[in-house]
């Protein structure tokens, strides 16, 4: 039984209800968290905001910088056990959830770096006056973290409020929200307050929903559906609460025909089987030159059928997807694909060992998918690669543009004019040239325009995000 983690303590939820945790791998049953509700957010809303106006308010970055080195630290050292834990919270393979754990780890570390180093700026006026401009934390802020990266957008969205000077409550998705409790728990450990760090698990449209509305919260961070975003919009400005959205994409990928395919073929694999497709930033569309597009698929093909899903234990190519609705999710969007005669080029394999009550899906290769569908519009949030040519940069720009998304895209081309024109042409939060991801780019602002959202998070704007900007005006004469 897993319980919410409040002012450094774990506490049972006051409905006295707890919800089952399915193991993605096999669908069976192997933990319990708590079924949290309104009281239980008031509750830990109450020690966030105690800790802030008390002990937190009386750190200063530095001092705040060792505590977050510290917890780093901490996480570094408990790796293999975050990793166990989600990977069997996500179905991650072995090295995905490792890779998780230890972005974890350098989120903090990053952050810690950055405590003591949020300047304000000082503005030429009036003679006789000297104004200045201070940071200032918001106070406490509201994280609603979903469950396909649990550890990374917890690290990058708390790692940036707590270095800010905020405290925090956090909601974390209900399918994977083990090692944010162990996380918490690590912080307390190494002598985090009581109550800048607090966790309340539950359903969102009961927790969720709780958080975004508490008059207590002075900033929300929420990763996860444009639809679920816009209420949380809503929600905020009745009471004029600022967001941050990262409402996901349909991400292309714009080969032209002069491109190191080399290069670029397992980046583009990468992009879309990364935790089996269950990425906000995942490579979905594969837009390719015509005179290259034959060939470019027949290699992405053979590459395709060589790909294996399993359990994360095999450490394979992929894992399972999160749960038995996504799964259904992904082959309601494949039948459709079958209805419009759109073309397979090739299907990976679930291998036998897969228990056949996990929800695992092969990964899986369309080509000449319509501009129009739905599969060239909307996240399917799983392994499915739509591939459709292009003649010319202005149709690789209306090709990518089309879409209501602008999260990330990928340029593959050799031509370096080509390169910043493409950049400066296609509406997406982040563009890689010859690259897709930075290697998670801890130091990279992230995040999207349009139906992707709005806001930043990494880096060091993620900072000023999470402060507000005060202007101190000083008449003291000439």
């Amino acid at each position: 039984m897993h319980l919410n983690f409040i002012a450094n303590q774990t506490r049972p939820s006051s409905s006295g209800q707890t919800i089952a945790m399915l193991d993605p791998s096999d669908g069976q049953v192997f933990a319990h968290i708590q079924r949290s509700n309104a009281a239980d957010i008031d509750g830990a809303v109450q020690a966030a905001r105690q800790c802030f106006e008390g002990a937190w308010s009386k750190l200063d970055g530095v001092e705040r910088g060792r505590l977050l080195m510290r917890l780093s630290r901490r996480i570094s050292e408990c790796l293999d056990e975050l990793t166990a834990i989600e990977q069997r919270d996500c179905g991650k393979p072995t090295r995905q959830a490792r890779a998780d754990a230890t972005a974890l780890a350098r989120y903090f570390e990053f952050y810690a770096g950055a405590c003591d180093k949020l300047h304000g700026d000082t503005i030429p006026y009036l003679n006789g006056y000297s104004v200045l401009t201070w940071r200032e934390p918001h106070g406490v802020t509201g994280h609603v973290i979903p469950w396909n990266y649990p550890m990374q957008i917890f690290g990058r969205s708390v790692g940036g409020a707590l270095a800010a000077g905020n405290v925090c409550v956090v909601k974390p998705a209900e399918d994977a929200c083990l090692s944010l409790l162990r996380v918490a728990e690590l912080a307390a450990e190494v002598g985090f307050p009581a109550g800048a760090l607090n966790i309340v698990t539950g359903y969102g449209h009961e927790v969720g929903d709780a958080l975004a509305r508490h008059p207590g919260i002075d900033h929300i961070s929420f990763t996860g559906s444009p639809t679920v975003g816009t209420v949380i919009q809503q929600v905020a400005a009745v009471r004029h609460c600022p967001v941050t959205l990262e409402l996901g994409g349909k991400s292309p990928q714009i080969v032209f025909a002069d491109a190191d395919l080399d290069a670029a073929l397992p980046a583009i694999i990468n992009a879309i089987v990364q935790n089996a497709g269950q990425t906000c930033s995942a490579g979905s569309r594969l837009l390719v030159e015509q005179t290259i597009y034959e060939p470019l698929l027949e290699r992405l093909g053979a590459a395709f059928e060589a790909l294996r899903v399993g359990p994360p234990s095999m450490d394979l190519d992929l894992g399972p997807l999160i749960r038995q609705s996504q799964q259904q999710r992904v082959w309601d969007f494949l039948s459709d694909a079958q209805v419009a005669h759109i073309p397979m080029v090739a299907q990976g394999r679930v291998v036998d060992e897969a228990p056949e009550s996990g929800f695992y899906q092969a990964p899986t290769l369309l080509r000449d998918v319509p501009p129009e569908h739905r599969l060239a519009q909307q996240e399917v949030f799983g392994p499915v690669l739509c591939a459709m040519p292009f003649q010319g940069e202005d149709q690789a720009v209306a090709l990518a543009n089309g879409t209501p998304f602008g999260l990330v895209a990928g340029v593959w081309t050799a031509d370096g004019a080509r390169q910043f024109r493409m950049a400066r042409r296609i509406r997406s939060g982040q563009v890689f040239i010859n690259n897709y991801g930075a290697g998670g780019g801890v130091e990279l602002p992230f995040g999207g325009v349009k139906s992707s959202g709005y806001g930043r998070e990494k880096g060091f704007e993620a900072l000023q995000s999470f402060t507000t900007l005060k202007t101190v005006a000083i008449k003291h004469g000439g």
